[in-house]
């Protein structure tokens, strides 16, 4: 069970089941959480990517004792709706990842998600070095954030029905 989509993901989810939102970079991967009624993202400690088998370890450890369900990850695709190399380097990461843990990974939409998180950082008044340290895993909630709503917005309709 690889890639799911948003609404596969609400009807696959149990609850009391977290999930964690991914900003994947060239050096970094952004981290967030949910909480255990998905409705909240939080920033987590930055990954420093070495190579691709450590990285996967390191980021299913993470998995295991945060007890991820699913990874909402960023899709980093252009402004004008085009895939550029980020996008095929992310769908390529969650290809070999699907050969090692059976979690699903939902592609989530990130245009301006760094933006938002820098934005944001500033408002809060953090220094220039804190945010580059803080960008990635802020990306990550916003990330996650959008697809948490997504997800409270398709329990709504379902119940309504």
């Amino acid at each position: 069970m690889a890639v799911l989509t948003i609404e596969e993901l609400a009807v696959h989810l149990q609850p009391g089941q977290a999930v964690a939102g991914l900003d994947l970079g060239t050096k970094t991967i952004g981290l967030s959480m949910s909480d255990l009624g998905l409705r909240f993202a939080s920033p987590r400690p930055v990954l420093k990517r070495v190579k691709f088998t450590q990285d996967a370890v390191t980021l299913l450890s993470f998995a295991e004792k945060e007890k991820v369900a699913a990874f909402i990850i960023g899709l980093p695709t252009n402004m004008d709706g085009s895939a550029g190399p980020r996008v095929q380097a992310t769908r390529a990461f969650v290809r070999a990842m699907s050969e090692k843990t059976e979690i699903p990974f939902v592609y989530w939409d990130e245009r301006l998600s760094t933006v938002a998180a820098e934005r944001a950082l500033l408002e809060m008044d953090v220094s220039r070095a804190k945010r580059k340290e803080r960008i990635d895993s802020a990306a990550a909630s916003f990330i996650l954030q959008g697809a948490l709503d997504r997800l409270s917005s398709l329990r709504a309709a379902s119940t309504a029905s």
